[in-house]
């Protein structure tokens, strides 16, 4: 039996943690993928890092309130979040894929059509 010189161990165990580093890449790039292909009626809930990243630009668009509601490929943009604010209305943020501010939709009491493009 033939033993490896400790370059050639070095080199394999790198090999190896290459592939696997781009098998991970792939996967997590196939998900995005998967995601953002996605569109119109899907009404599939945003989910992981991409859900705190969507939650937080919304809130940060609103000034506050609870996330109640998330949606990737929304008929209007990648990622629609719904935020409820404190006097019970509702505000649907529609984000791009970086997560900017595409526009937003106020319903208040008894208005499904408070367009406010921001």
């Amino acid at each position: 039996m033939r033993l490896m010189s400790r370059p050639r161990r070095v080199a394999a165990a790198l090999a190896g943690s290459l592939v696997a580093v781009t098998v991970g890449v792939i996967a997590v790039a196939g998900t995005g993928l998967a995601g953002a292909g996605s569109s119109g009626d899907s009404e599939a809930p945003i989910s992981g890092a991409a859900l705190t990243a969507a939650s937080r630009a919304a809130l940060a668009h609103t000034g506050g309130g609870t996330v109640s509601d998330t949606e990737v490929g929304d008929e209007e943009s990648l990622y629609e979040v719904e935020v409820t604010l404190e006097d019970g209305s509702q505000v649907d943020v529609q984000l791009d894929e970086d997560f900017n501010l595409v526009g937003s939709k106020a319903d208040q009491k008894g208005d499904t059509e408070g367009d406010t493009d921001n």
